[in-house]
């Protein structure tokens, strides 16, 4: 049988090792992801009987920059904001915002008449409305209680 040495640091110092390691590998994974990867915008999706809505966060980007399109039932909506820098003598302390391309895509379900899509830009948020086919609108069908049906 070995006698050790207690050492109560021992532990602790070993704690501090895996997680300088662990935030080390954070620290260069969000880095790396800051200057390769472009946005995701947001998106808002609801639906009522008639139709079904999605709303996208695309503040900064021209309505020409935006692409919208459906196939197969799967809506795509891609673009890109663009970094421009107006001056050469501008030093930049920070950029946060999120410069590039995206791309969303979106299965839609059988319910969506695909020929009836209305797109709209303002104040920087992209309103796609799908309208629902007749059939899948819901139909209010009236019951008569106690009396008999006609044949």
């Amino acid at each position: 049988m070995a006698i050790t040495r207690w050492d109560p640091f021992r532990e602790v110092v070993t704690m501090q090792n895996r997680l300088n390691s662990l935030f080390g590998s954070l620290n260069n994974e969000t880095e790396s992801a800051l200057t390769t990867a472009s946005f995701v915008p947001a998106v808002d999706v609801y639906e009522d009987e008639k139709k079904i809505v999605l709303k996208l966060e695309v503040p900064g980007i021209a309505e020409k920059d935006l692409d919208v399109s459906v196939e197969n039932h799967t809506l795509t909506v891609k673009g890109e904001r663009k970094f421009a820098a107006e001056e050469k003598e501008e030093n930049f302390h920070r950029i946060e915002r999120r410069y590039g391309s995206f791309y969303r895509a979106f299965t839609l379900p059988q319910t969506v008449d695909t020929e009836s899509i209305d797109a709209k830009y303002e104040n920087g948020v992209l309103k796609i409305e799908l309208k629902k086919k007749p059939e899948a609108q819901p139909k209010q069908i009236k019951v008569n209680v106690g009396k008999p049906l006609a044949a």
